[in-house]
């Protein structure tokens, strides 16, 4: 069953795990740049050790909490498994079933793509891979993966990114 949601062409599809090395930190929704800001510091890093990037950085969200604090790493795919140092750690993203789905504009939109695929999935009768405590939403695995780079293109309204979501078994 495919029920069409207006503005999203979400898909289902199957990734392998995925090394990544990522800076963890815990913040409120409205101080995410706080995070954000060190994405660079995290890319400098592996590329200063001449690791190889095996996609684009990404956010991932392991508790959201829309209202307090959210534990996001900002993180990036790589090929080989670096040493961790200081505030940056290696994990690896779980292999499995994945709704996706890109939008091209500001960053500032996503939240209302959320909601509309949030509201397609439901439609679909699928089930994410999170539980709710507490009104907390943990994750196994949610991304919004940055594949515009904004040396290139410093436009965030024509920024692309995907989101990614785990499906449960």
């Amino acid at each position: 069953m495919n029920r069409q949601t207006p503005g999203i062409s979400p898909s289902i599809v199957t990734r392998d795990e995925q090394v990544y090395a990522y800076i963890r930190g815990s913040v409120r929704m409205d101080e995410f740049a706080v995070l954000a800001d060190r994405l660079p510091e995290l890319v400098g890093w592996l590329a200063g050790r001449g690791t190889p990037f095996a996609g684009a950085p990404f956010f991932r969200y392991n508790a959201l909490d829309m209202d307090a604090e959210s534990v996001v790493e900002a993180g990036v795919p790589v090929t080989v498994t670096p040493e961790p140092e200081g505030d940056i750690g290696i994990g690896v993203l779980p292999a499995g079933r994945y709704v996706t789905v890109t939008h091209l504009g500001h960053p500032d939109e996503l939240f209302d793509v959320v909601t509309r695929l949030r509201e397609w999935a439901r439609h679909e009768g699928l089930e994410w891979d999170m539980t709710e405590v507490g009104g907390v939403e943990h994750w196994a695995c949610r991304l919004e993966s940055y594949l515009t780079d904004p040396r290139v293109e410093p436009d965030p309204s024509k920024w692309e990114v995907e989101l990614a979501f785990r499906l449960a078994d």
